[in-house]
């Protein structure tokens, strides 16, 4: 039946869908806990940012010399990777300030700020 309602197996099969495919993504950019390039795909780098921008703990504010020591951890063009956090609304930014806006939160992660 074409029209009919999707069911709860139904989202969690796209769930399950959608992690193995970010998975994916993770084995393919990411050797020994760093990333070796970052991909050009605007899907597969929402991945990795949002991988990233969970190293950021939510409700802290950081300095931009503490965000690129934190994503060079990950990668050598921490510029690339913080203007990619912030474009996408993973990082907002403010006065040199940085803090964490958006993606994948944890249950026990508080919810965002808001801005300062």
């Amino acid at each position: 039946m074409s029209g009919a309602v999707r069911d709860g197996g139904d989202a969690d099969a796209a769930a399950r869908a959608a992690q193995a495919k970010a998975a994916k993504v993770m084995r393919a950019f990411v050797k020994d806990g760093r990333l070796v390039s970052i991909p050009a795909a605007r899907g597969k780098r929402l991945v990795i940012l949002d991988r990233l921008a969970q190293e950021f703990e939510p409700g802290r504010h950081y300095r931009e010399t503490m965000v690129n020591l934190i994503l060079g951890q990950w990668h050598a063009d921490t510029a690339a990777l913080r203007r990619s956090l912030v474009d996408e609304g993973f990082l907002d930014r403010d006065q040199g300030w940085y803090w964490r806006s958006g993606g994948t939160f944890l249950d026990d992660d508080p919810p965002a700020p808001e801005r300062p």
